[in-house]
């Protein structure tokens, strides 16, 4: 008798847990659970630890500083705004863990991903979802294949031609090396179309052209002795900051001194721990945003950004990520989406009028204007920075 009184007892106890644990449970992962009603639910997703945690917390706290301004002034058509970021440690699969997560939590729009090889691998199930994801700083043309997806960052091949014609224009080579990752979406993007443009460039040609690959990205010496034996006056790195900070020193200590170019994936080289940022002096690299300048919305939003985060400056990805969020705010004001309609709904909404907003935000160079095509992707005027004494100051 005590053995069917304890069997008993357990098969109350497991029917309990499983309703319990059933009251939260969504459509898909998308439009269930005990959601506000007067309510945007929008994710992201990026690395907050790891080696590019810099990127993916710049993303984080930027846009969490446009969900703070938009909230306090009324939200998007009177609804506001609940904000939830993801860690995904630029890993693929992680993202894709983190992105479910999302999803559970009932995320109607996703501001993401980060990096860009985990908003490729996301962008597979946001299609397959059919939800409308707006991306800050992936950049390379893959994640606006579906037509569901925008960028606030230039496109790769964008920032290759770009660069090219920075470089060609204001004379700063006479022989260019390019040092790239062939194992990254991002970089060898890049690569092509700075090569293409240069053949356009008459003011310097390209000399060498040197891959490393995520496995072997701590020894460059071999790349660098062969742009300096081709008597390279810059070496151009369209490569993320990790591995840029290891080149600046191995240049230094072979003897080896050009001036040295980089993309936005350098953004973030000056935070790298126990690098010696004398070796980045003089370094130059492409982005839209410099947080000296002084027009009234930067100087405020660094301002919000040093008081939130303990004097730390922002970077270009805190930027595109506060651009991200109202360039999200114009779309839903454009297609009159309302809380209340499902993910695929408001996806089908808003992919008509991506090429019907223009904003002006902190990325969009001198004019401050972005603007985008039916594809996504954006427009808006490139700026140069170079680092001086430690900081970056506008070319």
């Amino acid at each position: 008798m005590k053995k069917v009184v304890s069997m008993l007892l357990v098969l109350v106890m497991v029917l309990s847990c499983l309703a319990g644990c059933g009251g939260g449970e969504t459509d898909g992962g998308n439009d269930g659970g005990d959601k506000a009603a007067d309510t945007f639910y929008i994710g992201g997703i990026g690395p907050t630890t790891g080696g590019a945690a810099i990127y993916g917390l710049g993303v984080k706290n930027g846009a969490q500083i446009a969900v703070d301004e938009i909230n306090a002034a009324g939200g998007i058509n009177g609804f506001k705004i609940e904000y939830n970021f993801q860690d995904d440690e630029h890993d693929p699969q992680k993202s894709i863990n983190a992105y479910n997560n999302l999803k559970d939590w009932g995320m109607q729009i996703l501001m993401g991903t980060v990096t860009t090889d985990p908003c490729v691998a996301v962008c597979a199930q946001t299609a397959k979802d059919n939800m409308f994801q707006v991306t800050p700083s992936a950049s390379s043309t893959d994640v606006l294949a579906n037509g569901n997806a925008m960028q606030i960052c230039f496109t790769d091949p964008n920032q290759g031609t770009a660069s090219a014609k920075y470089i060609g224009e204001n004379a700063l080579a006479t022989k260019v090396a390019i040092i790239f990752d062939s194992s990254s979406i991002y970089s060898t993007g890049i690569k092509d179309k700075f090569v293409e443009e240069a053949k356009n460039q008459t003011s310097f040609e390209i000399v060498s052209q040197e891959a490393f690959t995520a496995d072997t990205k701590t020894d460059f010496s071999t790349q660098l002795q062969k742009a300096k034996d081709a008597g390279a006056d810059l070496v151009f790195l369209p490569i993320y900051y990790q591995e840029a900070s290891i080149i600046l020193k191995q240049a230094k200590d072979m003897g080896y001194a050009p001036k040295f170019f980089g993309c936005d994936g350098m953004d973030g080289i000056l935070t790298v721990e126990n690098f010696d940022t004398a070796l980045a002096e003089n370094l130059m690299l492409l982005t839209p945003f410099s947080a000296d300048a002084t027009d009234d919305a930067t100087v405020s939003f660094v301002t919000k950004y040093k008081e939130n985060n303990n004097g730390e400056i922002p970077n270009q990805f805190a930027a595109d990520a506060y651009d991200a969020m109202y360039t999200i705010k114009a779309l839903i004001e454009k297609a009159n989406v309302t809380p209340d309609m499902t993910t695929s709904e408001i996806c089908d909404a808003l992919k008509p009028v991506m090429n019907q907003i223009e904003i002006k935000g902190l990325t969009g160079g001198e004019s401050g204007i972005l603007t985008w095509d039916e594809t996504g992707a954006v427009s808006k005027d490139p700026a140069a920075v170079i680092i001086k004494n430690g900081v970056y100051v506008g070319m």
